[in-house]
C-alpha cells in the first residue's frame, strides 16, 4: 500500500477503489460457497454414518503413517534398534563375567578351603554322614545339626542318677 494518496492520480484511485470492492464482493462469494459446501459435506457424512470418532481415528492413523513414511522416523527406529541390540548384547556379556567370576571363586584354593573346613565341621558335628552334597546343603546340614546339638543336652548329662 501506498502511504500517501496524492501519489496517484483520481482515476487511479478510483480505479483501485474499485479493485478492492470486486475482491471483497469475491471473498464474500466464497465464503459464502465454502459454508454451503462444508454444509453439504456435513450432510453427506450424516447419510453415510461417518461419526466425528470414525473421522478422528482416519485422520490419527493417516497421520500416523504419514509419520512412518518419513525419513527422519527410518533413521530414528533403526538408530533405537541398533542401541537396543548393543545394549542387549552388553548385558549378556556383563552376565558371562560375572558367572565367569563366581566360578572363579568357587575354584579359588581360598574357597577350596573353606569348603573343607566346613565337610570337617559337619562330619564331626553330624557323625558319620557320607561327604559330597553341594555347599548349600552342606551349610544347611551344619545349621541344622548346630540347632540339634544345643537343645539336646550333652550325653554325660543324660546318665540318670541312682
Amino acid at each position: 500500500m501506498l502511504s500517501a494518496p496524492e501519489a496517484l492520480t483520481e482515476e487511479e484511485q478510483e480505479e483501485l477503489r474499485r479493485e478492492l470492492t470486486k475482491v471483497e464482493e469475491e471473498i464474500q462469494t466464497l465464503s459464502q460457497v465454502l459454508a454451503a459446501k462444508e454444509k453439504h459435506l456435513a450432510e453427506l457424512k450424516r447419510k453415510l454414518g461417518i461419526s466425528s470418532l470414525q473421522e478422528f481415528k482416519q485422520n490419527i492413523a493417516k497421520g500416523w503413517q504419514d509419520v512412518t513414511a518419513t525419513n527422519a522416523y527410518k533413521k530414528t527406529s533403526e538408530t533405537l534398534s541398533q542401541a537396543g541390540q548393543k545394549a542387549s548384547a552388553a548385558f549378556s556379556s556383563v552376565g558371562s563375567v560375572i558367572t565367569k567370576k563366581l566360578e572363579d571363586v568357587k575354584n579359588s584354593p581360598t574357597f577350596k578351603s573353606f569348603e573343607e573346613k566346613v565337610e570337617n565341621l559337619k562330619s564331626k558335628v553330624g557323625g558319620a554322614k557320607p561327604a559330597g552334597g553341594d555347599f548349600g546343603e552342606v551349610l544347611n546340614s551344619t545349621a541344622n545339626a548346630t540347632s540339634t546339638m544345643t537343645t539336646e543336652p550333652p550325653p554325660e548329662q543324660m546318665t540318670e542318677s541312682p
